[in-house]
């Protein structure tokens, strides 16, 4: 079946009243479930699995695939309002953002993550059409040396995104390597850094870790503190129109920003979350005024937004071509697909190609239902803003604990996000970014298992990596990467010496 054909196939079956009420849940549920600090897609697939049951295939799955992007479109609302990210790929987003938001401009960047949000989604379901079969390809040519290659350039990149030292972004991120070895080996099955605490013997919870560094951190920084005045003005929908130049700076990052996230989101085993790191890494280093990132850019803003959204449509590739689930959301969808009687893999398009286009197809239609029901409730997200820090931080600590404890029902979580949330308090008093150290964290157990992989495949010789094409061109990027860095640095040293110099000789 070629792609027109498929395509008027899937708009048939999109358009069916039960599937487009079901895409209208979805899309609705995710956007709230991203909004409210703690509740992150996750949690949501989880609970709503069970009622798929009772559904028809076609609709539960769309209805949990809206869920899904429908949070990455609401992810970003706290993380801008309140420094508070509503899913992990969305940290991010709290970089610049919640900069922009305390300097009066909440409203336009909440618009212009919408409309990065619903760029990255078009163009990634476009990708998903047209180029899914190479993609697919690409990925089937990934091995353990191309996975840890590729991580490590990710680190590294993760290591500078830090507005601050490139030193201390490179600790945060050993920080984060180093918590992502507590738990139970994979190989061995031994418990390692645990201290004979049982509740660590999965490891540190990722949501626990996101929430503690971003959002009790923030509770605890922001007690104390007066509220900007600008925050309480109204928004007004005038003021939340961007303006030339923010439209002008936003067009290319949000196109690399697409491909980036359409790329990452097709890997089996990546996913949104680098993605949108990696796209904000992108733009910092090709911005000619990287000093700025950190302090309210639009392009920190739109780029980032539009990779995670972006990869959360091309995750689907992995997923249904190969039945290999990019990360735990679509490790869930896959159950999801399983409980219905369908087997995910190269087949699928042929044996199901109702179900297939159908899927894709509502995914347009749930981006432009997000896009209409985004815009015209930014003035409300926005006021939240003007809810007095009693009423909102109790709130958020609530939001913040369900969310936490809802993942693995053990209360062990709620006192291990109180204690991250307190380290992460004492990292921003000393101006150590938290960023790369979830990075870190979320790549150092894929890499380690990758390395140890590799080096098994190879009986331990580590020419692997060099020998190995793909893995050689990205260790090749990495130390293109530390070497531009370095002079870079040198450089600003330079000029720093040569102004004192000025300055002491006049």
């Amino acid at each position: 079946m070629d792609i027109a054909n498929g395509l008027l196939l899937g708009l048939q079956a999109a358009l069916t009243p039960t599937v487009l009420l079901y895409c209208f849940i979805g899309v609705f549920l995710g956007t709230l479930i991203g909004v409210l600090p703690g509740i992150g897609a996750l949690a949501a697939i989880s609970l709503l699995l069970p009622i798929t049951y009772h559904i028809p295939p076609t609709a539960a799955i769309v209805m949990l695939a809206g869920v899904y992007y429908g949070a990455q479109y609401g992810g970003s609302t706290a993380s801008i309002l309140l420094n508070l990210p509503g899913t992990p790929s969305s940290a991010v987003a709290c970089l610049d953002g919640h900069p922009m938001a305390k300097q009066g401009r909440a409203g336009v960047a909440l618009f212009m993550t919408t409309i990065a949000s619903f760029v990255g989604s078009m163009l990634g379901i476009a990708a998903l059409v047209f180029f899914s079969p190479a993609i697919a390809e690409v990925g089937l040519k990934f091995g353990a040396a191309e996975y840890f290659a590729m991580m490590l350039v990710g680190l590294l990149a993760a290591s500078m995104l830090a507005s601050g030292s490139a030193l201390k972004g490179l600790a945060m991120v050993m920080l984060g390597l180093i918590l992502g070895t507590v738990g139970t080996d994979v190989n061995s099955g031994v418990a390692r850094f645990n201290f004979g605490i049982p509740e660590l013997m999965d490891g540190i919870s990722l949501v626990a870790l996101a929430m503690g560094l971003f959002g009790i951190a923030e509770v605890i920084s922001a007690v104390n503190q007066s509220r900007d005045s600008r925050v309480k003005d109204k928004i007004t929908f005038r003021s939340m129109a961007p303006t030339r130049k923010d439209w002008k700076e936003s067009a290319m990052p949000m196109m690399r920003g697409t491909g980036i996230g359409s790329f990452f989101g097709a890997l089996p085993g990546t996913g949104a979350s680098i993605a949108s790191f990696m796209s904000y890494a992108v733009e910092k280093k090709v911005s000619r005024e990287p000093e700025k990132f950190g302090k309210g850019a639009i392009e920190g803003v739109t780029a980032p937004e539009s990779a995670n959204n972006a990869a959360a449509q091309t995750a689907f590739i992995p997923t249904l071509s190969l039945g290999i689930p990019g990360d735990a959301v679509m490790a869930l969808m896959l159950g999801a697909l399983i409980i219905h009687g369908i087997q995910p893999g190269p087949l699928l398009m042929t044996q199901q190609p109702e179900l297939f286009w159908g899927l894709i197809v509502s995914f347009g239609i749930g981006n432009i239902m997000l896009m209409i029901l985004n815009i015209p409730l930014i003035g409300i997200w926005v006021s939240i803003l003007r809810i007095p820090y009693s009423v909102l931080y109790p709130a958020i600590l609530v939001f913040i604990c369900l969310g936490v404890y809802s993942v693995n029902n053990n209360t062990f979580d709620i006192f291990m996000v109180a204690a991250l949330g307190l380290a992460g308090y004492i990292l921003a008093v000393f101006k150590f970014e938290a960023a790369p150290l979830l990075l870190g964290f979320v790549l150092g157990p894929m890499m380690e298992e990758n390395l140890r992989r590799a080096l098994l495949l190879s009986r331990g010789d580590p020419m692997t990596f060099i020998d190995r094409p793909i893995s050689a061109g990205f260790l090749a990027f990495g130390a293109a990467l530390v070497l531009w860095t370095a002079y870079s640095a040198l450089k600003r040293a330079m000029q720093r010496r040569e102004r004192r110099e000025d300055a002491f000789s006049q």
